[in-house]
């Protein structure tokens, strides 16, 4: 009997998205798949388009936007797999998704993320399911910032080898029921004063200091709408930038070791310089986030000290990770 996985999505506001959404996961050619969704007080018509679909799926309605992390990790708790696929509300999965993840997992018990090919979903448009890549794994860079590898690029195929990543994008990242265990801190798996934004990051960053890896395995394909992206800053909503500032200087508090922090502490003062001088100088509704970082300090220090203190791997095996440009 192949392994439960349980395909896990927190909606908000999810209405021209969630119905192809849960039809790809239906249409998944994999025997042992369970749905579960939370929906976070959408207000638009998610929740009549989930009722279609209580007979097929676990269906919570959140009386309150808890954010996606919370959220997450409800649906995490609720569910019975022993791989939780993590999918965004806006992602179709082809029918094989699954299945090829969860027979690339046996290779390696350290395995405890996997991820596939994402392609950019543009609805409306000639071409919906896209040859644009959105993402093949995430990747940090030298200011500690992260990307998802290929974004933008055309799909030419230099992205068809199965490799070790960093790790997955919370659009449509696979995990071992063992590694969210192992590495949750306080029981929380995607850590909840992320509330939105980087936290897939950070879990990576984490599984990589507890010894765990990310697989990328090209086979399994999935589209996405990506509107969140590095070059869109200054267009994007305030509260969006507001989680990316806090959660950049969250992430880092916790899981950075001094001699990675030495290593690339030019660039990433000079990045950290530009991003509080933006906050002073263009945007002052975004210091209240600065503000919230340190307002969490002592909350911060007990969770860095809980993961430095488990942490299994050295830094010299994890600083090739922190070596790309930008």
């Amino acid at each position: 009997m192949p392994p439960i996985v349980s395909a896990v999505i927190t909606t908000y506001n999810s209405a021209n998205s969630i119905e192809a959404c849960l039809n790809s996961l239906l249409g998944q050619r994999y025997p042992s798949l369970e749905i579960v969704v939370i929906d976070n007080a959408s207000s638009d018509q998610t929740r009549e388009l989930l009722n279609q679909f209580r007979d097929r799926a676990q269906i919570v309605f959140s009386q309150q936007n808890v954010g996606f992390a919370a959220a997450q990790n409800r649906g995490f708790s609720q569910a019975n797999g022993d791989w939780l696929l993590s999918l965004n509300p806006d992602v179709i999965l082809d029918s094989d998704f699954i299945a090829q993840l969860i027979a690339a997992a046996d290779q390696d018990s350290k395995v405890g993320t996997l991820c596939g090919k994402l392609l950019r979903w543009m609805p409306g448009t000639i071409e919906e399911r896209s040859k644009i890549v959105d993402s093949s794994g995430i990747y940090f860079t030298r200011t500690l910032r992260h990307f998802d590898r290929g974004a933008e690029e055309a799909d030419r195929g230099q992205y068809d080898r199965s490799e070790y990543v960093f790790g997955a994008t919370g659009a449509a990242a696979l995990y071992r029921r063992e590694m969210i265990r192992d590495i949750s801190v306080e029981g929380q798996f995607f850590d909840e004063d992320f509330f939105a934004y980087r936290e897939d990051a950070d879990v990576a960053w984490r599984a990589q200091l507890m010894g765990w890896k990310c697989l990328y395995v090209p086979t399994a394909v999935g589209w996405h709408i990506r509107r969140v992206t590095p070059e869109r800053f200054q267009q994007l909503p305030l509260v969006i930038n507001w989680h990316s500032v806090k959660n950049r200087f969250l992430m880092r508090a916790k899981n950075i070791s001094a001699p990675l922090y030495r290593r690339v502490f030019l660039p990433t003062s000079l990045r950290d310089a530009l991003i509080v001088g933006y906050c002073f100088l263009r945007d002052w509704r975004l210091l209240s986030a600065l503000w919230f970082v340190w307002k969490k300090r002592k909350n911060l220090l007990r969770k860095r000290r809980w993961i430095q203190t488990h942490r299994r791997v050295p830094d010299g095996e994890l600083l090739h990770w922190f070596t790309f440009g930008r």
